[in-house]
């Protein structure tokens, strides 16, 4: 590969996401033109930086990040390769702080340091005049953007919410449709799980529904449930693949936002050690919000989903933006936490593209978009142009 990353052992209290820093290098690369050359990239602690900038440019403490670049005319009486640019080095410790008082994750400021690094190897210098600067930090941006929608893993997971096959059901009191059979259509269209909200009131989906489910979903189950002694109870009898806890009230249409893990940290401490001794990962619904995925940690969460209602309910193209990059950024320092990191409410065929594409989102979980689409197209062609477009990131 023309990039090399490598990383001291200083660095190993950071979670990096190794692949997805190698794939930023060489996306950068590519787009520098550079695909035959060759880039040492080395992460390290700010230890070994501050040895680094003490012996090759006399000052003390660590910096952000020092390139080498190979001098052509010059090359010291060592064979390089022809193609060699050089050498970055890269202070983890500096990075993170950086980042946390940029309100960043990570991974975005150590992307904006490989970008920054890789211009002075091919020989940008915003030191040598203002203008240049300018040019160098313009340049520095659109790579940035170019790059940065490159994905953690190679797609992102599509669960599908059959709640609202249920809602048509209730509605006449009968037995039809049935989310039953709707689930396993949506497993033949190319679904990888299924998701249901069983609520207190049974306005949907009913117990009957759950146990069944259990037995026939050959994918994966997602109960989404309040945190309420019922429904745990029932949860552990039926042991679905994962659970969901959501906030819930009996006069809401639909989950008006995320849970308020703070607030009600307690008990459900106490509900996901209960699931985690009958071997069910917990995740927490919750808003984009740097506490929540905090305090979603800390009471032993394996997954959080971030609630996108605000960003696909955004009614200008800036108010968008912003939830955008509320959801950017704590699925980013969700991952760092080491929190898995799903996503959904909302989500429908216009607006999923964006999310969808989020380096750290794992799962999509989308209902009412699909079921509503089905009507006009069939509930297994509905699935597959989801599919489409969350698969094409």
């Amino acid at each position: 590969m023309p990039v090399h990353c490598r990383y001291s052992r200083g660095t190993d209290q950071h979670r990096l996401n190794r692949r997805l820093l190698q794939q930023h290098c060489n996306s950068l690369l590519y787009l520098l033109g550079h695909t035959t050359a060759t880039v040492s990239v080395v992460f390290i602690d700010d230890h070994e930086m501050a040895a680094y900038n003490l012996q090759y440019r006399n000052k003390q403490g660590p910096t952000n990040v020092l390139s080498f670049p190979v001098d052509t005319d010059n090359r010291d009486g060592f064979l390089y390769p022809e193609d060699e640019l050089g050498d970055i080095l890269i202070a983890v410790d500096t990075a993170r702080r950086e980042a946390m008082e940029q309100k960043s994750g990570l991974h975005h400021r150590l992307t904006e340091l490989i970008v920054h690094g890789m211009l002075h190897l091919i020989g940008y210098d915003h030191e040598r005049s203002e203008s240049e600067a300018e040019h160098m930090q313009h340049y520095e941006q659109q790579l940035f953007q170019q790059i940065q929608t490159t994905r953690s893993s190679p797609m992102p997971f599509l669960a599908i919410n059959v709640d609202h096959v249920a809602t048509i059901r209730q509605a006449r009191g009968g037995v039809e449709p049935d989310p039953v059979l709707a689930a396993s259509l949506c497993e033949l269209a190319g679904a990888d799980g299924i998701v249901v909200h069983l609520r207190e009131d049974r306005r949907h989906i009913l117990d009957r529904d759950v146990r069944l489910l259990r037995q026939t979903v050959k994918t994966r189950l997602n109960l989404e449930m309040a945190n309420t002694p019922e429904i745990i109870d029932l949860a552990l009898e039926v042991k679905p693949d994962m659970i969901t806890l959501v906030p819930e009230k009996r006069e809401e249409l639909t989950t008006e936002g995320g849970l308020d893990v703070p607030a009600h940290a307690k008990n459900i401490a106490k509900t996901i050690a209960r699931m985690q001794a009958a071997g069910i990962p917990v995740s927490i619904f919750i808003d984009p919000d740097a506490t929540q995925a905090q305090a979603a940690l800390d009471v032993g969460a394996t997954y959080v989903e971030l609630h996108t209602g605000n960003y696909c309910e955004a009614r200008t193209m800036e108010e968008q933006e912003q939830q955008y990059t509320l959801i950017e950024q704590v699925s980013e320092l969700a991952y760092e936490l080491g929190l898995k990191v799903n996503a959904g409410h909302g989500l429908d065929y216009r607006n999923v593209h964006p999310i969808a594409a989020l380096p750290f989102i794992d799962e999509l979980s989308i209902g009412h978009a699909v079921i509503s689409r089905a009507v006009l197209v069939g509930l297994e062609n509905a699935v597959r142009e989801m599919l489409t477009i969350v698969r094409s990131v």
